[in-house]
């Protein structure tokens, strides 16, 4: 049974078809993956296994009658972050332990117009905020070729469930490369769309101008397969594009060996393994060897885009999860406790006023008029206990770089320079098809080893960020192992709404073998 686990939806779909396996022997091999694996990987926080056999039959009808949709084989995870009516959508966090979505993403209802089966909700860091899925209310997911070492993040859980083969798909979300980051370290492929390529509608947000859901599997055409079904205009999405889709599969199964890739000095500098920059410039060649075209290019505002990134992204969450009050629904500070907290310190204060000097009792006095109201300190306890560290971190730097005295000296500045990076990427791909460049700077590293150092947390992203400033596509795909025995990505970039390219270079690495 564990067999079945390998298959491709393409392989998984052509044996239905052929009547060689049922799509219940399938759902039931990956439950038994997940029963033997999941405890160690971590990667489900939430199973439906019931629900997806009952999936499972029903399409299963439609397989033999011939009407069943492209994805028919597809035995999916998705990402806590995105909205599945009657599941739990925590986004890995305490302040959500309990919410369950009303309705489904629009992600969602085309996947299952398409007949994809899912299994279960996939860990994530809270939020979305994080590079190793180490922030999740529901521990670290761990890498499949080493379970001491993290899965990447925020998606670790969608690629930890593709590389540990508990699903042959799943969906993650990329703000700042939480989808093609894992996909490196666990060894799958992982495509982050053009922002508004893929519908936001039922994505929690983290920050909406850069959030992206996209695809992760063992294929590039497996990638395609899921993107075919997702990407598209939908009227809910106010910044989903109607430019049309091309046909991701068709592009995959005939790809152009005669390309151009940009080669861009500052993403093969200093900072990044040796080891993984020799492997990258190994393949270059190769493709090089094959037809494509290596073009220098100069993407010069590179080097300010983790500061721009962690100064708008956190501005954009300090407001999107101004939300979540524990008032309308997630976690509420326990109401009486809170009061009587409140009217001790108030009874403490008059108490001490009393005994108090001149100069003593002014301060007191001070003390109590800025005691919180009822209300104010219900919403400080609820999202004190209901977020965590990181999370908590991200909106006191959002809100800082939001206030009156410094917006323009950080949110503003951020803003400009953000459009210099997007034009940078404009000019170089008026010369080139895609731009190559590593996925991640090391490979997967030890869990714990940097929790106590965002900075160095944060410098895991510096080669997939840019691509969310500038809201264009990217792929990263396996390109073998590391010395340390963990997987190695390489990264390519499209401009807006050139997934194609993206698809067809990443299908000429997989070619190379």
């Amino acid at each position: 049974m564990a067999d079945l686990t390998t298959f491709t939806i393409t392989e998984a779909r052509e044996k239905l078809q052929a009547g060689d396996i049922t799509l219940r022997d399938l759902v039931q091999a990956y439950a038994k993956q997940i029963e033997e694996h999941n405890e160690e990987i971590n990667a489900y926080v939430f199973l439906d296994i019931e629900s997806a056999l009952e999936q499972a039959d029903e399409i299963q009808k439609k397989i033999e009658n011939g009407t069943a949709g492209r994805l028919a084989g597809a035995i999916m995870g998705i990402k806590d972050v995105i909205c599945e009516r009657g599941k739990p959508t925590t986004c890995a966090s305490n302040i959500l332990e309990n919410f369950e979505s009303v309705y489904d993403a629009t992600v969602i209802e085309r996947l299952k117009a398409e007949d994809a089966v899912f299994l279960g909700r996939l860990n994530m860091d809270e939020f979305a905020m994080g590079s190793t899925n180490e922030y999740s209310r529901y521990g670290a997911a761990r890498n499949p070729h080493d379970t001491t070492k993290v899965t990447g993040g925020s998606s670790g859980g969608s690629a930890a469930a593709v590389a540990g083969t508990m699903a042959n798909a799943t969906l993650g979300s990329d703000t700042g490369g939480s989808i093609r980051q894992p996909a490196s370290y666990c060894g799958v492929v992982g495509l982050k769309p053009t922002y508004g390529r893929v519908s936001r509608y039922g994505l929690v947000a983290y920050a909406s101008s850069f959030d992206s859901i996209g695809p992760l599997a063992h294929s590039v055409e497996d990638v395609a397969n899921v993107l075919q079904v997702i990407a598209g205009f939908d009227d809910r999405d106010n910044t989903s594009s109607q430019v049309p889709c091309d046909d991701y599969v068709e592009v995959v199964k005939n790809p152009n060996k005669k390309i151009r890739i940009g080669v861009p000095e500052e993403f093969f500098g200093e900072g990044l393994d040796e080891e993984i920059s020799a492997s990258l410039k190994d393949v270059i060649k190769k493709l090089e060897a094959e037809g494509a075209e290596l073009v220098p290019v100069e993407l010069p505002h590179t080097k300010y885009g983790l500061a721009t990134y962690y100064i708008l992204a956190t501005a954009e969450a300090s407001s999107n999860l101004a939300r979540f009050d524990g008032i309308r629904y997630g976690h509420r500070a326990d109401k009486d406790q809170m009061l009587d907290e409140l009217k001790a310190e108030e009874n403490a204060l008059k108490e001490a006023i009393k005994n108090a000097d001149d100069e003593e009792k002014a301060d007191l006095e001070n003390q109590l008029a800025r005691l919180d109201a009822p209300l104010a300190r219900l919403y400080k306890k609820s999202r004190t206990e209901g977020f965590g560290n990181e999370v908590k971190r991200r909106i006191m730097l959002g809100t800082y770089v939001l206030s009156a005295g410094y917006y323009d000296a950080y949110y503003g500045k951020a803003q400009r320079v953000r459009r210099l990076i997007k034009e940078d990427y404009s000019k170089a791909f008026e010369k080139v098809d895609v731009i190559v460049t590593p996925t991640a700077p090391t490979t997967a590293f030890d869990i714990g080893s940097n929790l106590n150092d965002p900075v160095q947390m944060y410098l895991n992203d510096a080669y997939t960020i840019t691509a969310n400033l500038a809201g264009i596509c990217g792929i990263s795909v396996p390109v073998g192992k590391h010395s340390n025995g963990l997987p190695v990505g390489i990264q390519f970039l499209g401009d807006t709404f050139q997934e194609s390219k993206v698809l067809n270079a990443a299908r000429l690495v997989e070619l190379l073998g």
